[in-house]
């Protein structure tokens, strides 16, 4: 009886010792487990949690660049931010930059990727040259469009006397300053949603295609029919980073305007820079990046929500 109850002790680690034997390895691997996480962890909390926590803070405070404030003023900073024309049309700005670069970025690299996968000739040279541009920087990309729009020499005004239009102060009329903008973006991030439409591409099995050509389908068919239904959950992805990304519209308005506050072409983060870095109201500034913060999200929550209704659908 004896034995039997030693054995019962070790099987189900009741025993002092025989706890020690079992818990000993799983609690070694833990601190190995968290050795591994731990210089991840002190980043997160470094650049991510404590920037965020840190500017909740702000926000609630007049803290300026100089030093001086710091002093606890509750919603006054977001209050002022709800009640400031400038904010609400520099959020205008960027929803309005949004719309238009989202459009031609997912159909231009859709019919890019299109073209490059039914087989261009050379087509190493079509992907090169479609995606080159994403990889200069944002200073390179506005330098290049400031020259081709600039009103005495730039190749813009050039071909529109070539056809007999009269020429435009692209950057300097406020009627083409976001057109301008968007040009550039488009020709410089076009490239990145050319290569996901392609992958995607790339992955639905040929032999639906091969099925589709003995049913008398030609290419068109094959597109509507085949290609584009699957490509689904690609457009989906690229809608959303896309979105963002307009979202955050910065260098290349602030570079090709040389700076210059714009009405028509500040946006949301150009003006919270200005707030704290011009203005040196950094406890203002921060209310307008969460109550940027805020409107994205309930525009990601209500995307959810209706993308999901569609699944359900």
């Amino acid at each position: 009886m004896t034995a039997i109850a030693d054995t019962h002790a070790v099987v189900t680690g009741r025993s002092g010792g025989a706890a020690l034997r079992t818990t000993g390895p799983a609690r070694h691997e833990q601190l190995v487990s968290w050795a591994f996480l731990a210089p991840f962890l002190i980043a997160f909390v470094l650049f991510l949690v404590w920037p965020i926590v840190h500017g909740v803070y702000l926000s609630f405070t007049d803290q300026s660049l100089t030093g001086q404030g710091g002093g606890f003023v509750g919603f006054a900073n977001y209050a002022e931010a709800l009640g400031d024309p400038v904010m609400w049309q520099s959020l205008w700005n960027t929803v309005w930059f949004t719309v238009l670069s989202t459009v031609p970025l997912v159909v231009l690299a859709l019919l890019m990727a299109a073209l490059v996968d039914r087989g261009l000739p050379g087509q190493w040279l079509w992907r090169l040259s479609f995606f080159m541009p994403y990889l200069l920087a944002s200073t390179v990309i506005s330098q290049i469009w400031v020259w081709i729009f600039n009103p005495q020499i730039g190749a813009a005004n050039s071909i529109l006397e070539a056809v007999g239009l009269e020429p435009i102060a692209w950057l300097q009329n406020p009627d083409t300053n976001m057109l301008s903008i968007v040009i550039a973006t488009v020709w410089w991030t076009v490239g990145f949603n050319f290569l996901l439409y392609l992958a995607a591409m790339q992955n639905i099995p040929s032999q639906q295609y091969e099925a589709a050509s003995l049913d008398g389908a030609g290419g068109w068919r094959q597109f509507w029919s085949i290609t584009l239904p699957q490509l689904g959950p690609a457009t989906v992805l690229i809608l959303i980073l896309q979105i963002l990304a307009s979202l955050k519209l910065f260098d290349q308005a602030y570079q090709m305007l040389g700076g210059v506050a714009s009405d028509t072409t500040r946006s949301i983060v150009q003006y919270i820079y200005e707030a704290g870095f011009v203005s040196y109201r950094f406890g203002f500034s921060a209310a307008i990046s969460y109550v940027f913060f805020a409107l994205i999200v309930i525009v990601g929550v209500a995307q959810a929500v209706v993308t999901r209704r569609k699944k359900e659908l």
